[in-house]
């Protein structure tokens, strides 16, 4: 029999599927739509800077990688864009912050004023920016990558406004992005010889290590109590699918049909409640009543096992 392999739900999905889990006066309510929001914002000026880049040809070789993920012992990193030239390697940071932007140079402080006019003094997003070219300096020399490194800050809103900006380092905006790079690419001295980047490239996915993620109610420290169970209806965002064997699993409440309730839902349990799962934990998260038709449903997913019987539980799988 084929077994499924399932992963976690992104971290904006999964905070959408908390969000319909806890109950409309959850303390946390608020606070969790907020960082749902960000969430998405967030991918949404990944995905447009991933869209831009389209625009960028060069008559040089190049590779652009997306969500980089390194460590140098403790040291971690996570890029967002990084494009890999003939002539030099520039790193992207994506950030989706609207309003008036303002760096003070003075103080090395960054703001942010919003259309209220309400204040708010942010973390300089080109701290992080050049702690992660240091971090890819020291990569690169420690795997023999000879190769200039430069950074740029792209703010992919399109609601925002440079009211002042840094002199050591480059923002743009997400239309102005390709004039910026081939900006920078220009700036690159002239090397001797060109670096082979599919090697580079290679180097890079092979210590690609993506962080661990924590599951959301341990890190909001959110009780499995607090939690609706059950199976998740796409349609009506419910929780009151019930199984039916032809045609997979059926909503009590609007007869919606979807074969991969169970699926959908079990990834829900991984992103949300713990890394390990037993037969109790999926009866009790997915409200089925026999252990043997749970001992079944587990059956048919592709998990690590660990303990034996009653002591068993099952994870997924570390595709690293």
């Amino acid at each position: 029999m084929h077994k499924k392999e399932l992963v976690l739900l992104t971290q904006a999905e999964s905070l959408e599927r908390l969000l319909h889990r806890l109950p409309e006066h959850h303390p946390q309510r608020q606070f969790l739509q907020i960082e749902l929001y960000r969430s998405a914002a967030g991918k949404r000026g990944e995905d447009r800077l991933a869209r831009k880049l389209v625009e960028f040809s060069p008559e040089e070789n190049y590779r652009f990688m997306q969500n980089v993920c390194l460590s140098l012992g403790e040291w971690k990193i996570q890029i967002d864009g990084l494009l890999l030239t003939e002539r030099g390697a520039i790193i992207m940071e994506s950030k989706n912050i609207s309003g008036q932007l303002y760096f003070d140079n003075q103080t090395s402080e960054f703001s942010r004023t919003d259309l209220e006019g309400i204040r708010t003094v942010m973390e300089d997003p080109t701290t992080q920016l050049n702690k992660n070219i240091r971090f890819l300096t020291k990569f690169f020399k420690l795997h023999k990558i000879n190769l200039p490194i430069k950074g740029i800050v792209v703010f992919t809103s399109k609601q925002c406004e440079f009211i002042a900006k840094p002199q050591n380092n480059t923002v743009c905006k997400t239309y102005q992005l390709i004039d910026y790079l081939f900006n920078i690419l220009n700036s690159f001295p002239d090397l001797a010889t060109h670096p082979h980047l599919s090697k580079i490239e290679k180097i890079l996915q092979k210590h690609h290590s993506p962080y661990k993620r924590i599951p959301l109610c341990q890190l909001y420290t959110i009780a499995f109590s607090e939690l609706r169970t059950g199976i998740y209806c796409a349609t009506c965002k419910n929780h009151q699918m019930i199984r039916k064997n032809r045609c997979g699993w059926v909503c009590e409440l609007c007869k919606s049909v979807d074969p991969l309730a169970l699926e959908t839902t079990v990834q829900e349990y991984f992103s949300l409640v713990h890394t390990h799962i037993s037969n109790k934990q999926l009866r009790q998260f997915c409200n089925i009543d026999s252990s043997f038709v749970a001992s079944r449903l587990l059956a048919t997913f592709d998990f690590e096992a660990a303990g034996a019987l009653r002591n068993r539980t099952y994870q997924l799988k570390n595709k690293n």
